[in-house]
Parts: C-alpha cells; structure tokens; sequence
C-alpha cells in the first residue's frame, strides 16, 4: 500500500499541472481577437503580425522550426519490471533552441534532461531492483538545416547526436554511465494541415561502460501530425530503439491530442495521450500514458 501511496503521489504531481494548464486554455484565455485560431495560409502570420495558433502548432510539429520552445513531457509507464508491477514516471525536460547560421542555414539545437522515479523495474521476482528517484543520461542533438524547402517541399536537417552520462543513481539503474556520439537526421514534409516525416539517430560508445554491454544504439521516430484547425493537433509517432547488443527493439506507439493556449501572455500548448507497446523487451512495460506542457517563444 505505501508503495501504491507513491505512485499515485507522482502520478497526480506531473497530472495536475498539466490539467490545470488545460482548464486555462479555455476560450477567455485565447488570444484577443478571432483570428488567434484562425487557419492562415503557407503558416503567413494573421493579421496585426500575431502567429494564429494553427501556425504555432505548425511550428511545433515541425523538429527543425526556427522557434525556441521548452517542452516538459511527462511518461507514466506500467506493467514492466520481473514481477510485471513496475511503474516508471520520466519527465523529459527537452528545451529546443534554434541558432541562425546564415541567411541559408540554421543550427537546431535539442537537449532532452530526464528526471525520473520508478518502482521495481528491474531485477529478479525475488529481489527487484526497489525505488530510485533522479536525472537519466542526458541526448543532445544538433542539426544544421536549409531555411528553405528543397523544390519537393521536403524540410531536412543532418547532425551529430550525443549522450552524457549524468544519471544520479548509484545503482546506474537510471543511467547508463556511457558517453555516446553518432550522426542524426531529420526529414519531414508539411502540406495543408498535415505535417509527416522521420527522426533518427545512432549512437556508439565512445567512453566509459563500467562493466555494461557497450553502447550501440539506433533510433528511429516516424511521425504524423494533423492539425484540423482551432488551435489542436492529433498526433501520431512511433519511439523506436533498436538496441545492437542486446538484439531487441522496444516499439512504443504514442496517439496525442495536443491543444495552443496562453498563460497570460505566454504561449503554450498542452498534450495528452496514451502509448502501447507492440514490442518490448523482457521486464518491459506494456502501456502508458504522455501529459506534456510546451512553452512557446516565437519571435
């Protein structure tokens, strides 16, 4: 009972938030005029130079935007661990910072911090791995990108990922205690109200194991966003890792309801939505849930 105490503890302190950032986005809260959630054309500005929220959320759907966003996305996951109780709560907080390069280039820079609590997912039957509480390994990724569409429409940028071992665990059942570096790409197409396209990264180690099968890590992120107007965004992707060493993907499908709104006058955009394992490893979990608020800095 202490335990299940805990966990709902956690569960209600990333929720709660989240919901009352919801409840704020009512319409009271909108921007002052009609067209904040006005669908405008080739993502142009509505009138008076202010971005409507079908632009943002555009922007947001889009890894390689040139616009500062600060995304706290919490993962509540069940069912993993040896006894199949295990629950792990992840907020990655992955602040996303455009730099411009040139007139024809930008630098999309990624970093993704999480901070997480998680009960007996690890282990055996008989002596699970317990409660730990702290930061996970760091992924910094970095791609450089046109300004501009290629003739198609398509958008791409071509980087370097790399992972810092800043896990707090001492048990190193949070992180990994290995610095990783490898290339990433990202390649995606808008049009209309859709926006599509793929995420991936390698990872090799490239220093530090202390014991542990070495680094050797793909991963692949599909997605697909659909933003019918008013601000929302329906969103579908796939968080697919394939580990080499240990030959086993883990396949996650996450399905998003994602909504524009203001707190004051900063903008935001709160999601919710739920996530199914197709395949994971042994003392995987088997579903979870994503509550998420991004904070927006448009220029």
């Amino acid at each position: 009972m202490k335990k299940l105490r805990f966990k709902t503890i956690r569960v209600a302190m990333g929720v709660c938030p989240l919901v009352l950032a919801a409840l704020m986005g009512t319409p009271q809260l909108a921007f002052g005029d009609d067209e904040s959630d006005a669908v405008t054309t080739e993502g142009a500005p509505a009138s008076g130079g202010q971005q409507s929220h079908d632009d943002l959320a555009a922007k947001l759907a889009n890894p390689l935007a040139a616009m500062i966003s600060v995304p706290l996305q919490n993962n509540f996951d069940w069912g993993g661990g040896p006894n199949g109780d295990g629950f792990q709560w992840k907020m990655n907080v992955q602040p996303v910072i455009p730099v411009s390069l040139s007139e024809d280039w930008n630098l999309i820079n990624r970093v993704i911090l999480p901070v997480i609590s998680q009960d007996d997912i690890a282990g055996t039957a008989e002596d699970p791995s317990g409660s730990q509480t702290g930061l996970g390994d760091t992924t910094y990724s970095a791609w450089f990108s046109p300004t501009e569409k290629t003739k198609t429409g398509w958008i791409w940028g071509v980087g370097a990922a790399s992972l810092l071992p800043t896990g707090t665990d001492s048990d190193d059942f949070i992180g990994g205690n290995q610095w990783g570096l490898g290339p990433t790409v990202v390649l995606l197409k808008q049009e209309g109200k859709f926006t599509y396209g793929v995420l991936a990264n390698h990872l090799w180690n490239i220093g530090g194991t202390d014991g542990r099968p070495e680094l050797n890590n793909t991963y692949v992120q599909p997605f697909f966003n659909y933003i019918p107007g008013g601000g929302w965004t329906l969103t579908l992707d796939a968080e697919t890792p394939y580990d080499w060493t240990a030959d086993q993907f883990t396949v996650p499908f996450n399905l998003s309801v994602k909504k524009m709104f203001n707190i004051g006058e900063q903008k935001a955009q709160w999601e919710l939505g739920g996530r199914y394992y197709a395949v994971t490893p042994d003392n995987g979990p088997n579903w979870g849930i994503r509550a998420s608020v991004t904070l927006l800095f448009p220029k």
